[in-house]
């Protein structure tokens, strides 16, 4: 029987701007998992939503895990998973990606399928529908990644240890599925060309810490002007951009929560500061100070002393 296994998967924020269904980033807040074979399944959560990651019915880890072992001629172990989650839901930023990864990971181990990391990748990717939020969750860092077939081709950079993120967060969650759905079917040119210069120097402006460039580089055409609507944060948000610290501003993957990206850590203060008087008008949100992650997700397969 397998050991017990133990996996951290960070938090991600998605598209930054311009890099819709490109681009993320990880965060240093985590989903931990820990699962063990069991006679039944049980879920013990603590952490944000943990009446919700505890429910047994219509669990988006178990659903996979179950359906992953059946696919794969396995039989569906029970397993006694142990939960923290600090990942918000419905935010933005990246728990779907995370439960998915989680889900793989524990099917491929207990149900020793004999994966590669980059089959895991695969698998999570095609579960998404899109590659950002899983690879820069799977992998740590900045990431810009395409899919073609189930193959993901993916770069990835360690971001400047001096940018601090920042992530807004509103009371009420917005379904991924309502967000993608006011999106228009076709773009015109100039919205095209706009977005592909700005999402360049995205790219470049991680790479080589350039962050005078992320005001631009963080601007948007394709998702943030008709999710705004949906996101009121983002608007009074957006004009923060290149003042008081503040870089870059744009909603975090489908929103509603925003992703500020403040020059280092001797300017948080400041730029907190303006956050607030930007949204006195708004119901008071929570202001999460972060830091990026550049690790990977862990998977520690748990021996006998560390049960």
């Amino acid at each position: 029987m397998s050991d017990p296994l133990r996996l951290r998967l960070p938090a991600t924020s998605a598209n930054l701007g311009p890099g819709f269904d490109a681009a993320a980033v990880a965060l240093d807040f985590f989903l931990d998992v820990e699962a063990s074979p069991a006679a039944q399944f049980s879920i013990e959560a603590s952490g944000r939503d943990a009446d919700r990651c505890a429910r047994l019915e219509d669990n988006l880890i178990l659903g996979i895990y179950e359906r992953l072992l059946r696919e794969n001629g396995k039989p569906v172990l029970p397993l006694a998973i142990r939960m923290s989650n600090e990942i918000p839901l419905g935010m933005g930023c990246g728990s779907s990606a995370a439960g998915r990864l989680a889900a793989i990971a524990l099917a491929v181990h207990f149900g020793e399928l004999g994966w590669t990391s980059e089959q895991i990748l695969e698998e999570a990717c095609a579960l998404e529908g899109h590659p950002d939020n899983a690879a820069s969750c799977w992998l740590g860092g900045f990431i810009t990644a395409a899919a073609e077939g189930r193959a993901v081709h993916y770069a990835r950079v360690v971001p400047p240890a001096a940018w601090r993120p920042i992530l807004v967060l509103p009371a009420d969650p917005l379904a991924t599925s309502k967000a993608r759905a006011v999106l228009p079917e076709a773009y015109s040119r100039a919205d095209a060309v706009a977005n592909v210069q700005a999402a360049s120097l995205l790219g470049l402006a991680f790479a080589q810490g350039r962050g005078e460039l992320l005001r631009i580089a963080m601007r948007d055409r394709f998702h943030q002007p008709y999710r705004a609507p949906m996101c009121p944060l983002l608007p009074p948000l957006l004009s923060l951009a290149g003042s008081d610290g503040i870089l870059g501003v744009a909603l975090s993957g489908a929103g509603p929560a925003v992703l500020v990206i403040v020059e280092n850590e001797p300017s948080l203060g400041r730029a907190t500061a303006a956050i607030h008087d930007a949204l006195q008008s708004h119901p008071t949100p929570e202001v999460r100070h972060c830091r990026f992650q550049a690790a990977a997700a862990a998977r520690l397969p748990l021996g006998p002393s560390q049960r």
